[in-house]
């Protein structure tokens, strides 16, 4: 599965050199119900049919080599004209019948885009394709009407193409600010670092910061944002006491970006302080493509003496397939899954089980959302190390504020030995 950014620019490339022009079009392809044929399928049939789908696809595809599959019975392809798109729907809708042991299959349904356009900028269309292509990819049965899409997408692109300018110039003018969260240790209350996260300025609509970031992501700009709000982070920690670390974020989607990585370099080399107190922390990772290279940019950070985390461990199965491949420091345990933890019969013997795993690893672990006495305990018990949530205040601009620990939150570190200092 290609990743749809990636898809998106290779699209904008092939746009900017001729390659694609005003006689093809991007063909977006849905087999609703795939998954419950996925269930009827032995991994052997389901692996022939996904090579059928993708040679069929791939070759009438422009050039033989633009097809993607985007998600679970989701593909796309750019193709000339000349193409029958109902006899594409047509020949994957006969495709699966002929793997499903019952005959029954699935229909493929359709929709085509005209994607070069002299009066729309290849960078405006790849925003517009990524951002498209990730609500198609995220979509379940019935969000996406792919038959409304080919009338609605040229409007899609330019409302696209206004918030990607608008995120631009807020990012370029670091219209935003950094507030910080503190992640404690779960005997002593000492705080081991911060979490950095964003705070925009401008907010007339409502958006949350959750939003735009998301944003962010699905229109191709997160890796401009990471850049931006790294360089800031490192600017902010110049001007405090040493004592203070924190944490950057990187999406995913970064990791993988050679103009983030070659700008996270160069502001790592003019500040070669920050190793010791700045941590990076990644997010979304189940972007990132390649788990090898990921782990080379990773073991790189360390190297040069910076500790990486891995955010949301343990929210799928996925999660021990990133650990055995990627080395890090700290992995944060999924709020939604210390919640459940704490709510299901066996949930104290999974986590209990969770944090013995990442200690036998040599891996540190941290406990998110935890908002109250009780779940304070309960991690504590299972053995997590440190622990992050609102029980210990909200995030707050000014670092400072964390001086001083709720009476009541001390008492509780308190009764454990703990030294019950905030900073």
């Amino acid at each position: 599965m290609h990743d749809a950014t990636a898809y998106a620019n290779r699209i904008k490339q092939a746009i900017a050199t001729g390659e694609v022009g005003e006689n093809n079009l991007l063909t977006l392809i849905s087999l609703p119900g795939y998954e419950d044929l996925r269930q009827r399928l032995d991994e052997d049939t389901e692996q022939q049919l996904l090579d059928t789908l993708g040679t069929y696809l791939r070759a009438n595809s422009l050039g033989g080599d633009m097809a993607s599959r985007i998600g679970d019975g989701k593909y796309s392809l750019v193709h000339d004209v000349s193409v029958d798109v109902k006899e594409v729907e047509k020949k994957l809708s006969e495709f699966s019948r002929e793997a499903d042991p019952t005959g029954q299959g699935v229909a493929a349904e359709a929709a085509s885009l005209q994607v070069a356009k002299e009066e729309v900028s290849p960078d405006d269309i790849a925003s517009g394709l990524s951002y498209t292509l990730r609500m198609f990819q995220k979509s379940e049965k019935g969000e996406f009407d792919l038959k409304n899409l080919a009338t609605s997408f040229s409007s899609l692109i330019d409302q696209t193409a206004d918030r990607v300018r608008d995120f631009r110039r807020l990012v370029a003018a670091a219209e935003f600010d950094v507030a910080f969260h503190p992640i404690l240790h779960t005997i002593t209350g000492d705080i081991h670092h911060y979490e950095a996260l964003v705070r925009f300025r401008k907010d007339a609509s409502g958006v949350s910061p959750f939003e735009t970031i998301t944003f962010a992501e699905e229109a191709g700009l997160i890796p401009e944002f990471d850049l931006a709000m790294a360089g800031k982070v490192v600017a902010h920690l110049a001007n405090i006491p040493d004592r203070y670390q924190a944490a950057v974020n990187i999406s995913g989607h970064s990791v993988g970006d050679e103009k983030y990585l070659a700008g996270l370099d160069t502001l790592l080399q003019q500040n070669e302080w920050a190793s010791s107190r700045v941590i990076f922390e990644i997010t979304e990772s189940a972007r990132m493509a390649d788990l090898e290279s990921a782990n080379k940019f990773i073991q790189r950070l360390r190297k040069d003496g910076y500790e990486v985390c891995l955010d949301d461990f343990g929210a799928g199965a996925a999660s021990f397939q990133y650990l055995s491949v990627l080395e890090v420091d700290v992995v944060k345990l999924d709020g939604s899954a210390i919640q459940n933890a704490q709510k299901a019969a066996k949930g104290k013997a999974f986590l209990k089980a969770l944090a013995r795993f990442c200690s036998e690893l040599g891996v540190h672990t941290i406990a998110e959302m935890v908002d109250s006495p009780q779940g304070l305990e309960f991690v504590r018990e299972c053995g997590v190390e440190y622990v992050q949530g609102y029980l210990f205040g909200k995030p707050n601009t000014n670092i400072l504020s964390f001086a001083r620990m709720d009476k009541e939150i001390e008492a509780l570190f308190r009764r454990t030995g703990g030294r019950a200092a905030y900073a």
